[in-house]
């Protein structure tokens, strides 16, 4: 089956699928690999969610017309968000060990100490914790999630852009 061809409804509960199988790997990685998500790891997770989301609904309703570009722009604002952050986190896992940012504190003390735009300037500015690089299947998470960030945009355009047969 070639996934260009599928329907709007088919690529909204594929992506969904998607989306909520990362999202499980992500909590299989925390909980039974003992790997601790980092601030801008968890904000990766907060872009598949709005991803999912979207996704659910296109899967529910697969509307036509301005409805199917508002599911679609979702989906597409919160992959990019998401490709956003994974972008930063693969750039502070490149610093050099001098210049890697010093360990702040975790995201749930920040959120119930600081106002909401103070945390996200301390997450975006990152901290050492989020520098550690650990491989799975030889690639950092940022850089897997940045493939299926792409992947799931691209798939979720070009179903909404093709046209369907009369």
């Amino acid at each position: 089956m070639n996934p260009f061809r599928w329907s709007y409804r088919t690529v909204c509960l594929v992506g969904l699928l998607v989306c909520l199988g990362l999202l499980g790997f992500a909590l299989y990685a925390e909980h039974v690999l003992h790997m601790e998500p980092c601030p801008l790891c968890i904000f990766q997770r907060i872009g598949f969610m709005v991803m999912a989301l979207f996704f659910l609904l296109g899967a529910m309703f697969a509307p036509k017309g301005g409805g199917r570009w508002g599911l679609t722009l979702g989906a597409v604002v919160g992959g990019l968000a998401g490709l956003a952050v994974a972008g930063r986190h693969l750039w502070l896992q490149t610093l050099p060990a001098d210049e890697i940012p010093s360990c702040g504190p975790n995201l749930g003390y920040m959120m119930n100490t600081f106002p909401f735009h103070k945390v996200l300037q301390m997450v975006f500015t990152g901290s050492g914790e989020c520098a550690k690089v650990e491989p799975i299947l030889g690639l950092p998470m940022p850089a897997w999630t940045s493939f299926w960030y792409i992947v799931l945009i691209a798939l979720i355009l070009v179903a909404t852009l093709r046209k369907r047969p009369a």
